[in-house]
């Protein structure tokens, strides 16, 4: 998928210098629950996140944005649904359509894997990640008030989920 010069492919394992790097730049308290990175740092990809779960935004022969969609557990009940644990895309680029185009890959992995449902966890406070997903179909079907503690103040952790029916979840 492209947007511009910019476009999605699958990760691997020659990213991983890339994506943590990425991941230390745009770390933020508005969409981060953990600290921030301090060296020495570890690799991106370890037995948890692989490298097959992710697909990255490539602009300019740079990585500048990924996007995690797996499975939300390992139970066979809910094998259908494929959860987004992650979009990042770097300041450089930011308004250019990145974030989208990864959502839309997102969805499109998803479905090609065999789901029928996509969701994600977002934190309250964090504005624009919940507009553009609301923008995409997403629904909230569930805050846990004050989940986090962020220096003592509250943060809603609110779930939201789309049906797929398609390709890029087109209805």
């Amino acid at each position: 998928m492209r947007v511009s010069e910019t476009y999605i492919r699958a990760a691997g394992a020659a990213d991983d210098d890339a994506l943590g790097a990425l991941d230390r730049a745009t770390w933020s308290p508005l969409h981060a629950v953990l600290p921030p990175p301090v060296p020495p740092y570890g690799p991106f990809f370890d037995e948890r996140h692989r490298a097959e779960d992710y697909l990255v935004a490539v602009c300019e022969g740079a990585v500048v944005g990924y996007v995690r969609v797996v499975p939300p557990t390992p139970l066979a009940s809910n094998a259908h649904v494929r959860q987004i644990q992650g979009l990042v895309v770097a300041e450089s680029v930011r308004g250019r359509g990145v974030a989208r185009a990864l959502l839309r890959a997102a969805m499109d992995k998803a479905w090609a894997d065999g789901a029928v449902r996509i969701t994600l966890r977002v934190l309250g406070h964090n504005a624009p990640a919940r507009a553009l997903y609301a923008s995409a179909g997403f629904a909230v079907e569930g805050v846990l008030p004050g989940e986090f503690l962020f220096d003592g103040v509250p943060v809603d952790d609110v779930l939201m989920g789309r049906s797929l029916t398609g390709p890029a979840g087109t209805a």
